[in-house]
């Protein structure tokens, strides 16, 4: 299965939190925006501020984020995603939401593949099914 992951997908399984995607091991290829690497990276050094994580676990959890990030498909912050993201949308999502589900819609797009959606955030997955996505992980 091909899926667009987006910031909450990857921190759930880095983290060890419940409720993390059960399609996981079934991706066969992960697409996510570059922005994620700023959303995760900022997640664990949050948590490691409120001492939620200690230096060494925060220093293991960025290593696993990277190498997690490795082995997906990257997709840079271009101008053409950012004035995606800027159009009216037919829900109500914030920026760095909007990102990732410009993102999403320009891979299908210029690859003319199906792709599934995965997300943790109800509004992200509302937003993804309104624009034709098939939507894992928000429940």
């Amino acid at each position: 299965m091909i899926a667009y992951l987006d910031s909450s997908v990857i921190l759930r399984i880095v983290l060890g939190q419940t409720g993390h995607l059960t399609e996981w091991n079934r991706i066969t290829k992960g697409v996510v925006s570059r922005l994620a690497e700023v959303e995760c990276m900022r997640t664990i050094d949050r948590l490691r501020i409120a001492e939620s994580l200690t230096v060494e676990e925060s220093a293991l959890r960025r290593e696993v984020i990277y190498r997690v990030l490795d082995g997906l498909d990257l997709i840079e912050l271009t101008s053409a995603v950012l004035h995606r993201a800027a159009q009216p949308m037919s829900t109500s999502l914030g920026s760095l939401d909007a990102i990732h589900l410009a993102t999403a819609e320009l891979w299908r797009e210029t690859r003319g593949q199906e792709i599934i959606f995965a997300t943790h955030d109800r509004e992200l997955g509302l937003g993804a099914r309104a624009s034709g996505f098939k939507v894992i992980g928000a429940g």
